[in-house]
């Protein structure tokens, strides 16, 4: 993909699933690769995997609702690659599943928290860094919960069609200083997060899967190539743009 090697990229959630087959595209493409998640060891394999193919990447734990976290992860792109091109703000988290009217506010604190609030501090510190080498693109991660609703999982969806709100409102303030922001709307993806969800509510993940008209599961490169695809100079006149990856699920 054009305008990827030699660039730095971020990659939050990079641990496994989609983040982790962004983050090896980022790096077989060229990029150096800051992969950030809680999940410290997952991280280590990601970027293990990227040296092992020849290419650069560092680890750094990130709690992406801590916002002196999320400074630190940049600055960390920063000082160690010398500038910040793409942001690929990924990490996200289910939460509990039951009806908006007895869900425990704890758990709505909590989805909000990482799946929101965590993609506004990541753009917050990502597009400064950005607008210092000249522009970038950034990718956030919505879902097609961020499209339609899903019963009994009223914080995901709301944090869902938030970042879509996000990335629109980012898009039209700094597409004009060279910094596209898109979002990607996965549907059933098969990632460790799919397979809870199977083992919490295996009625509504079996009706999701069946309802699916391409008649399976993606996988998380599909997805994860899109979000590098986004950040190319391929896509270098897309910006505010929801690119929605579900075989089928949301045309029907």
């Amino acid at each position: 993909m054009d305008g990827i090697h030699g660039s730095t990229a971020i990659v939050t959630g990079g641990g496994s699933g989609i983040g982790r087959e962004a983050a090896l595209r980022f790096g077989d493409e060229g990029a150096n690769v800051v992969v950030a998640d809680v999940d410290v060891e997952g991280s280590e394999e990601t970027v293990e995997r990227i040296r092992d193919a020849g290419g650069e990447a560092t680890v750094v734990a990130t709690d992406v609702s801590d916002p002196d976290e999320v400074e630190a992860m940049v600055d960390t792109a920063v000082d160690t690659y010398g500038s910040l091109d793409f942001a690929f703000n990924n990490a996200g988290i289910e939460g509990e599943s039951e009806p908006a009217g007895e869900h425990p506010l704890d758990n709505w604190e909590q989805v909000i928290d990482v799946n929101l609030k965590g993609v506004f501090l990541a753009m917050r510190y990502e597009i400064p860094a950005m607008l210092e080498s000249g522009g970038g693109s950034i990718v956030n991660t919505s879902s097609i919960a961020g499209l339609v609703a899903f019963p009994n999982l009223s914080p995901y969806v709301a944090s869902k069609h938030g970042v879509i709100g996000l990335t629109k409102t980012a898009a039209v303030e700094y597409s004009g200083e060279g910094i596209r922001v898109n979002a990607i709307s996965p549907g059933v993806i098969d990632t460790p997060m799919v397979a809870r969800s199977q083992e919490d509510d295996p009625e509504t993940m079996e009706a999701t899967k069946a309802a699916t008209p391409i008649g399976r599961l993606g996988q998380p490169e599909e997805i994860g190539d899109a979000a590098v695809w986004l950040c190319s100079e391929d896509a270098s006149f897309v910006t505010g743009e929801t690119l929605t990856i579900d075989g089928g699920y949301v045309a029907q």
